[in-house]
């Protein structure tokens, strides 16, 4: 996936300005930065979900736009912040949806073995006849995870996956991401404010602010004190822990 030059804008307001980015497949890619970035609106840009003003953006070099509506979504799935879903609908129902692209709703043998498959893999198996209003939040999230890993996507698109998770539900569902690139060999995009889990479980990260990529690398080359204090303008150190991994701590003001 390659964006080159892409901007989009809302009346005279620019939300995404000249953003040029390479994305590295089989790796997870972290979008981190102050609240009105633009992080989710470059997510939807490239989902399709929303139309960029100018620039160019390539899968498998071929223009966004000129690919048919079923065919990307066999390419790509994104998984959005809020997601509306019937109160009365079975976790294996749920997960069903993510084969509409090639069943058009009719599922086969086929179809249902790569459900069964996909909710061991996110060890959903209990939960498959569970109505999604007596899961928890974690379990929801597991399960629309696995609705876009039913998919079969080779890029995943995920704005802010943590949303009212717990510590616990945030890190089991931060290591089922890294597991499915580690795994899977998926590419994965997702939009983060924590910065110590993308540091902890992404492999690039990109930094954005005011609309711009900010800084753009490795978790080494980005997750730096004076990086990170000029992006979000706050006191705060970059420290590294014995086994190598990159934390920020916050100062108080």
């Amino acid at each position: 996936m390659r964006i080159s030059n892409v901007s989009k804008a809302y009346e005279d307001e620019k939300v995404l300005d000249d953003i040029s980015l390479a994305i590295e497949k089989g790796k997870i890619t972290a979008f981190i930065g102050p609240n009105g970035a633009g992080k989710s609106t470059l997510l939807s840009v490239i989902s399709r979900l929303l139309t960029k003003d100018e620039g160019i953006l390539t899968i498998h070099g071929k223009e966004i736009e000129a690919w048919q509506s079923d065919e990307l979504a066999k390419e790509l799935s994104i998984l959005k912040q809020q997601n509306a879903y019937q109160v009365r609908m079975t976790v294996r129902e749920l997960v069903s949806f993510g084969r509409f692209p090639y069943t058009k709703g009719r599922l086969n043998d086929e179809d249902h073995a790569m459900i069964d498959k996909v909710l061991g893999y996110l060890n959903l198996e209990g939960f498959a006849n569970r109505y999604l209003d007596t899961l928890s939040g974690g379990q929801l999230q597991r399960a629309a995870i696995a609705m876009i890993l039913v998919q079969d996507t080779e890029y995943i698109l995920l704005d802010e996956p943590l949303n009212n998770l717990d510590l616990k539900q945030s890190i089991v569902t931060m290591q089922t991401i890294r597991n499915l690139a580690d795994e899977l060999g998926k590419t994965i995009l997702v939009v983060i404010h924590d910065v110590n889990f993308a540091s902890v479980f992404s492999d690039n990260i990109i930094a954005m602010k005011n609309g711009k990529v900010f800084r753009s690398g490795t978790v080494e080359e980005v997750i730096r004190t004076q990086v990170l204090q000029e992006l979000y303008e706050v006191p705060l150190e970059v420290i590294t822990t014995a086994d190598g991994k990159k934390h920020c701590t916050y100062q108080a003001f």
